[in-house]
């Protein structure tokens, strides 16, 4: 079979963007670990060898195991037994495979028997996992969880929880409830201190692998209490037990991930961190690393999609012709291209910004910042918050958009199960549901349209780069397009109403996202030539959805409001 990385030039042209060299030495503190360890890398291009070697073996995994288990776990799927969770004989085959191949805790300090990876190379391998069972990129990719009892336990509960992971031990994240979706500061499960140890009550739903052996819960330690200042981050070691699995949730995708009900009864659980802050701070980062692995398996699942409407036009004949030759199809298959491209491009991006800010954060509990080492952190933190639901935006929604369009070059055929095409289509589309909708996505990134920091990033670094000559004409366009978005910005906002504001919303943060992927695009067709076809295409696309958006803008009044309410 196929080996999905080395099959796929787009990732390894991103893992060597210009940023990893300054990613490297500061998750390896300047390589100071060198010659004490014997996985720790001497150098730059030790580590980025490292990095290769280890996704070529995701790579043959994915292909070889992932891939070719895909099919049946979709349709066995996991099943609740005696209160506990059985995966389906394909899932477990995945997760002792890739256990054997010691690829948990990827990006854990070796200390914890991880890989100390920055987050560029664990998404690659979060993508590839998803591309070959985007159900099966959940179980795996949970791990993020790790990050997070790392960045807020203490010293103790890291040292018992974390090298769990390396030996096949999975995790969860306990957030929602039936009442308590979208809306976090609603939840009710009780946490309640008795002879000094806090026990958990309650009921959790739509946990994904809510039967893990460590789970990190969202729970209200403060009696009275009805908002998030009223909640708590506990980890729950399934071995203490006072926890079942009411029932595993029939989903339309992402079959072979069981997506539970739990209840908690007297259920024994360790504080994470300090109290009422569980929602304020440890979980607003908990779900940011989970929409960065969503982006992961979005781009995933369109990669999937898209290489399956490219091998189907290619194969399928019709008027004595393939399918391919025709201009339906062929512009259909190159704007799957161009956004897969760019939701890839976006997503690394992003990852990086991750990478700089998130390691001089650790950097900064061993040793007072410079100052300007302080300001890149400021930098690359605010950078990492503007762009996270925007990826997370685009990636998904493009996912589900070429899933869909992949299945309508299959044509009838796409609509059997004789083709995976289905299943991709399936599972991309709770890619814009889940780790907040892609309406919260819009609440999160309305910020940065408003603030003018997403303009900012525009003029002053994408519109100064180097380009070059014959695409100047992409710059000017795109420059073209960022004028429009400022101005249609500018008639929102003097409006002074909110709810004004709110309506426009997802149109402008969009504006936004088609101008930046377009620059990214761009850029990377500097370092790359056969980028610049994608980056052609992407702009011409964008440039008429920047267009519509300004126009529809520019068409409508505060007054006209009123029209899109029910009474």
């Amino acid at each position: 079979m196929a080996n999905f990385y080395t099959d796929n030039a787009d990732i390894k042209f991103h893992l060597g963007h210009p940023l990893m060299k300054k990613i490297v030495a500061l998750k390896e503190r300047d390589f100071q670990d060198a010659g004490k360890c014997d996985t720790a890398p001497r150098d730059f291009e030790d580590a980025m060898d490292n990095y290769d070697k280890v996704l070529e073996i995701v790579g043959e995994i994915c292909g070889d195991v992932l891939a070719e288990n895909a099919e049946g776990v979709d349709a066995e799927g996991p099943r609740v037994v005696n209160g506990r969770v059985e995966y389906a004989p394909g899932t477990r085959q995945n997760h002792e495979v890739l256990t054997q191949a010691g690829l948990y805790n990827m990006s854990l300090p070796r200390e914890y028997d991880g890989l100390n990876f920055p987050i560029v190379p664990y998404v690659m391998a979060a993508e590839l996992v998803s591309r070959a069972d985007a159900g099966f990129g959940n179980i795996w990719g949970l791990q993020d969880c790790a990050e997070t009892i790392r960045e807020f336990a203490n010293d103790d509960q890291k040292r018992r929880f974390l090298p769990r992971g390396a030996k096949g031990e999975t995790y969860a994240m306990d957030l929602t409830e039936p009442d308590a979706g979208s809306d976090l500061q609603a939840v009710q499960l009780k946490a309640t201190l008795k002879e000094g140890r806090w026990v958990l009550n309650g009921v959790k739903r739509f946990i994904t692998n809510g039967d893990a052996q460590i789970a990190l819960v969202l729970a209200r330690s403060e009696e009275g209490t009805q908002d998030g200042r009223g909640l708590s981050l506990f980890i729950y070691d399934r071995t203490k037990g006072g926890m079942t699995v009411r029932r595993i949730e029939n989903k339309l995708g992402i079959k072979g991930s069981p997506t539970c009900e739990l209840v908690f009864k007297d259920a024994p659980a360790e504080l994470c961190g300090e109290r009422k802050l569980g929602l304020i701070k440890y979980v607003m980062s908990l779900m940011n690393g989970a929409r960065l692995g969503v982006g992961a398996q979005a781009v995933g699942i369109a990669e999937a999609a898209y290489r399956e409407g490219l091998k189907y036009a290619r194969e399928r004949f019709q008027f004595g012709k393939a399918i391919i030759e025709f201009p339906a199809v062929y512009e259909m298959l190159a704007n799957m291209e161009a956004k897969l491209q760019g939701a890839r491009s976006i997503l690394y991006e992003t990852s990086r910004f991750v990478d700089i800010y998130k390691a001089y954060t650790r950097i900064s509990a061993e040793r007072s910042l410079g100052k300007e080492e302080k300001e890149e952190l400021k930098r690359f933190q605010r950078l990492a918050d503007l762009y996270t639901p925007l990826l997370k935006l685009f990636a998904s929604e493009y996912a589900n958009e070429i899933t869909y369009d992949a299945l309508q070059i299959h044509g009838g055929s796409g609509y059997m199960k004789d083709y995976p095409i289905q299943r991709f289509v399936r599972d991309a589309r709770i890619t814009n549901i889940y780790e907040g909708t892609s309406q919260l996505q819009v609440v999160a990134a309305i910020r940065g349209v408003t603030t003018g920091q997403y303009l900012k990033q525009l003029r002053e670094v994408y519109e100064v780069a180097p380009v070059r000559p014959e695409q100047e004409y992409l710059r000017g366009t795109l420059k073209e397009m960022a004028t429009a978005y400022e101005e249609a910005v500018s008639a929102v906002i003097a409006a002074e109403d909110p709810e004004y504001v709110d309506f426009h919303a997802r149109r402008l943060v969009e504006m936004a996202g088609y101008i930046i992927i377009g620059h990214l695009l761009l850029q990377d067709a500097q370092r790359c030539e056969s980028y610049s076809r994608s980056a052609a295409i992407f702009v011409k696309y964008g440039q008429a959805k920047v267009t519509a958006y300004a126009a529809f803008i520019g068409n409508f009044q505060p007054k006209d409001l009123g029209a899109y309410k029910k009474g």
